[in-house]
């Protein structure tokens, strides 16, 4: 196992050990799955195309999602091929079913920054930082229900980052 293998499954294990409390369990579980298959961000963005003032971010953040999508789940997740956690490390109990694809970006993380960040560059702050938080608790669960590694969390942060820039340098260029 590579050093920053180890790392991974070294903070998993904590987080598990130290962070997780059966009482949170739930708040925990209810959080991952606001990320399923991008709904609670489809419907966010779906709701933002039915006013004009704010339908431009929501065409934004469907297009930041989607290339994410492209970029992370077909294209990364399959070329980098990393097995999920729990087929890994004996020791991780994981909060939910186990997911059937690879590991490697986390595809809640990044449809969940795609779209936050994005709407926090063209919303309102008082809207756009509850939005990064949202994302922020969604890419933190994954790693507490014990499916993703740290790195994978990061990884679908950095391409969101990327997409979600380059999204909205398009956008201030129209």
């Amino acid at each position: 196992m590579s050093v920053f293998a180890t790392i991974d499954g070294n903070l998993l294990l904590w987080i598990q050990k130290h962070a997780r409390f059966h009482a949170w369990d739930f708040f925990w579980i209810a959080v991952t799955s606001l990320g399923n298959a991008g709904i609670v961000w489809l419907l966010l963005s779906a709701a933002l195309l039915c006013q004009r003032r704010t339908r431009e971010a929501g065409e934004a953040a469907l297009l930041s999602m989607g290339l994410c999508f492209l970029l992370c789940n077909l294209l990364l997740k399959n070329l980098v091929a990393r097995t999920r956690p729990y087929e890994v490390i004996p020791e991780l109990t994981t909060l939910i079913p186990h997911p059937t694809d690879y590991s490697f970006p986390s595809g809640h993380t990044s449809a969940s920054f795609a779209c936050a960040l994005v709407l926090f560059g063209m919303l309102p702050k008082k809207y756009g930082v509850p939005i990064l938080c949202l994302a922020a608790l969604i890419a933190l669960s994954r790693l507490y229900v014990g499916v993703h590694y740290p790195t994978d969390v990061l990884g679908g942060m950095l391409v969101a980052v990327v997409v979600s820039t380059f999204v909205l340098w398009i956008w201030n260029r129209r």
